[in-house]
């Protein structure tokens, strides 16, 4: 299902999952009313909900803020009332296990009216910022839980980036999420943006958020301080204390496993 936003020549605030964490939803969403940003010039690239404790309040952040969402595999699989998040984590590995922890969390916390709202989400986003057209996924359009990186081979992007004008015709840009990490990609057929996961923290040690500003059909990726202390302290009071909470803290993930080997370690701090 594709929804098309139309022209948007003003900045466009990108920002990646929110998953369930509350206080940085509020500090992204605030930055954008400091920029006098409408929620009209706000796109998600899906995983609302996930790790944090806040499942419900933050979908009532998101669809408040008038903001689109294109849907990830957690609306996905909320909205299905699925056993499981559908990430894409290799089985047995350190994510699939902690993932079992928060989805049971958010699948009991996520009411009706929310899972009815995530099936509404469109699959795609199409948007026209001056003179560009833009396609807005998840993860790939392939596979919505495919993890593509910054180092990932030209081929994963070409292939995707045809899957996607096989559905909607020729785009110039593509934004995407679901791998958690920001990073921007030139490619030969464009730019692939990825605005990063804003519920948790950029990998650099520090707690902060992030989001994409897109304007003047330029973007940069700019982070942002918010209530980590709130955040991991409503997690430990919901009994979510499988790592995550550590790592809105921290500023670092509770596993670096589901990352490429090239990506871990010092190298996370350019990240």
């Amino acid at each position: 299902m594709l929804r098309d936003l139309g022209v948007i020549n003003g900045p466009v605030l990108l920002f990646g999952g929110p998953y369930s964490n509350a206080q940085a939803t509020r500090a992204v969403l605030a930055e954008a009313v400091r920029r006098g940003i409408a929620g009209g010039q706000m796109i998600c690239t899906g995983d609302i909900v996930a790790y944090g404790a806040a499942a419900l309040q933050t979908v009532e952040l998101i669809r408040q803020s008038g903001a689109a969402v294109v849907a990830g595999n957690c609306e996905k699989q909320l909205g299905a009332e699925a056993e499981t998040c559908g990430c894409g984590f290799e089985a047995g590995s350190t994510c699939d296990r902690l993932s079992q922890g928060w989805y049971a969390h958010a699948l009991q916390h996520v009411d009706a009216a929310a899972r009815a709202w995530m099936r509404a989400c469109p699959d795609i986003i199409s948007f026209r910022h001056q003179g560009a057209r833009y396609a807005v996924i998840h993860g790939g359009f392939t596979d919505i839980a495919r993890f593509i990186w910054p180092n990932s081979p030209d081929a994963v992007f070409d292939t995707e980036w045809q899957a996607i004008e096989a559905e909607i015709g020729p785009v110039d840009h593509v934004v995407a999420g679901h791998c958690g990490m920001a990073f921007l990609r030139d490619t030969p057929r464009g730019r692939w943006i990825t605005p990063g996961g804003s519920g948790l923290p950029p990998i650099v040690g520090r707690q902060q958020t992030r989001f994409g500003l897109l304007d003047g059909g330029e973007v940069r990726i700019h982070r942002l301080k918010y209530d980590a202390e709130a955040a991991a302290k409503e997690m430990r009071r919901a009994g979510l204390t499988q790592g995550y909470d550590a790592g809105l803290l921290s500023g670092y993930w509770p596993s670096e496993e589901i990352l490429p080997e090239a990506l871990r370690g010092p190298s996370l701090a350019s990240g």
